[in-house]
């Protein structure tokens, strides 16, 4: 051995041998190895499992963060139109979000979250981006109902726009369908008129679309002409109105509920 050690006369038997043992040892170490691949593959593929799933989650969140987006990118754009349709206009306004639509058969209203603690009253005036909703027919204290103007139990003194012709419109009970009342059959009226409030009576202030002239049918028989107009509002569309405070002939002070009750 001590000769072995300083002159290394059997390392060439040591390299014989470890290269006749190795292909052995490789076998015998081939499980162990195996074992640790297959549990680094396992551990490997669960680690892109849980990956995988959390990116799916997160694409998802931020899909529906995109859609909120958009919901709240067109909620704007109905919010600043529905402000620029009265921006040329003195009266005091408040946008108001629809919390119900009741569209019964001959029965038009719809609830609106603004009541006594926002200022709303009875009988104010309602309007969308497209012309005039309706009036407030109950007031609660965080909400109020409005009616609609093709409520047949509604009526609203209008114009047309082209010559100043004045008439009611009634509701009909109807989506899309409002009546114009004495109005004779020679009177000076055509399809595709605009109709607007007359401002009579002070409920509603003057100018405010209320819908188009779409059929006119002339009766001999009859005294008076029977118009159908199309409301210019879409309360069964838009999901924000704006309540309107109207100012007297004076321009100067809103109209109280005495006046209101005065002049129906």
């Amino acid at each position: 051995m001590v000769a072995d050690h300083r002159y290394g006369h059997l390392e060439s038997l040591r390299s014989a041998l470890s290269t006749l043992v190795y292909p052995l040892q490789y076998l015998v170490n081939l499980p162990a190895v195996a074992l640790h691949r297959m549990s680094d593959s396992l551990l490997t593929r669960e680690s892109l499992i849980r990956e995988n799933t959390r990116l799916k989650e997160e694409q998802l969140m931020q899909g529906s963060r995109l859609q909120r987006f958009a919901v709240l990118e067109q909620e704007n754009e109905r919010l600043r139109e529905l402000l620029e349709s009265s921006m040329q206009r003195r009266e005091r306004v408040l946008v108001a979000e629809l919390l119900a639509v009741e569209l019964e058969p001959f029965r038009r209203q719809v609830v609106i979250n603004k009541g006594q603690r926002d200022g709303a009253f009875y009988g104010q005036p309602v309007v969308d981006v497209g012309g005039v909703v309706g009036q407030i027919v109950h007031v609660g204290p965080f909400s109020s109902t409005v009616l609609l103007i093709t409520d047949p139990s509604h009526a609203l003194p209008v114009q047309l726009n082209r010559n100043g012709l004045r008439a009611i419109a009634v509701g009909t009970g109807r989506d899309g369908v409002l009546l114009l009342e004495h109005l004779p059959s020679n009177a000076d009226i055509q399809r595709g008129d605009l109709v607007v409030s007359s401002g009579l009576g002070r409920r509603f202030p003057s100018g405010y679309p209320v819908g188009v002239v779409e059929d006119i049918r002339m009766e001999p028989s009859e005294p008076f002409a029977k118009v159908t107009v199309k409301p210019s509002a879409r309360p069964g569309q838009s999901r924000e109105v704006l309540l309107v405070w109207p100012f007297d002939t004076a321009g100067d002070s809103t109209l109280g509920l005495a006046d209101l009750a005065a002049n129906p």
